[in-house]
């Protein structure tokens, strides 16, 4: 996989020469290129903003700097042999940054990332690679930062791990929190490691059993438990096909039962002190 990253401040990319993805790069799974867009300013300033078109506060980041810099980007990647490329506009107002997504976008060749600073990037640059190629909005949070580097730092470290080879266990991501499948709008449960005893806490005593079957159902319910009390949103959002009869049985016990209304979708009420809400 090919990324490029296009930004003012190149030394806020450095954490991604480190841990999983500074390994990935060093053993020639991810192909990684920091731009600084300054270098494509004509101006002794180095500009890459202006005062927005209708006034208001705060300042825009310019087409031509934009513009320059992703078609001398395209044109390097093509000419190295990447493939069609995808481009990743961390922003607030784009779409929830998932796991989901996280695995759609490890499935693609090459992504070249906007991190934009100050308002944000003229609206017509977006528009106009988006006649050229995918264009991903994403959002990493309800929360705006001062620029979208830390945006690129999470999507790149969520996307790298899923590429093959990247994890020493490449089992390692199929329980995590929101992976697809049984655990895609799940949280994942705690875990333990040893020693069996510390400060006066055991672990478990089913982790201990080695029966196999037992410690997946614990497991299971853990992360009932833990997502009814941290997203009780996901369990709402489930689809029926989602929960088995234990699994029922365990949400039952942690306050839940089907809406009669609902039950063909899956949506689920809690209950509190016998009141539906």
């Amino acid at each position: 996989m090919r990324l490029d990253v296009v930004t003012i401040f190149p030394e806020y990319l450095e954490p991604l020469n480190v841990s999983l993805v500074g390994k990935a790069r060093a053993r020639g799974q991810l192909d990684v290129h920091v731009h600084d867009l300054r270098e494509w300013t004509y101006d002794r300033h180095n500009t890459v903003d202006d005062t927005p078109y209708g006034g208001g506060p705060g300042m825009v980041m310019k087409t031509d700097p934009w513009g320059d810099a992703l078609d001398c980007v395209l044109a390097d990647g093509y000419e190295t042999g990447s493939r069609t490329p995808a481009l990743i506009v961390p922003t607030p107002s784009g779409r929830p940054f998932t796991q989901e997504l996280a695995v759609e976008l490890s499935e693609r060749p090459w992504l070249v990332f906007t991190p934009a600073r100050y308002e944000g990037i003229d609206r017509r640059v977006i528009d106009e690679y988006a006649t050229r190629m995918p264009v991903y909005e994403v959002s990493i949070g309800d929360y705006v930062l001062a620029g979208g580097e830390a945006a690129v730092l999470v999507v790149t470290e969520a996307v790298a791990r899923l590429l093959p080879g990247v994890l020493g266990n490449a089992e390692s991501h199929r329980d995590d929190s929101f992976a697809p499948g049984a655990m895609a709008n799940l949280l994942e449960g705690p875990v333990y490691t040893k020693p069996p005893e510390w400060r006066g806490r055991d672990i478990p005593e089913v982790l201990l059993s080695g029966h196999h079957g037992k410690i997946a159902r614990w497991r299971r319910d853990e992360a009932l438990r833990r997502t009814t009390a941290n997203r009780p949103d996901l369990i709402e959002r489930c689809d029926p096909k989602a929960f088995d009869k234990k699994d029922r049985e365990m949400l039952s016990i942690l306050g839940w039962t089907p809406d009669p209304e609902g039950e063909p979708y899956g949506r689920f009420w809690r209950r509190t002190e016998g009141v539906e809400e």
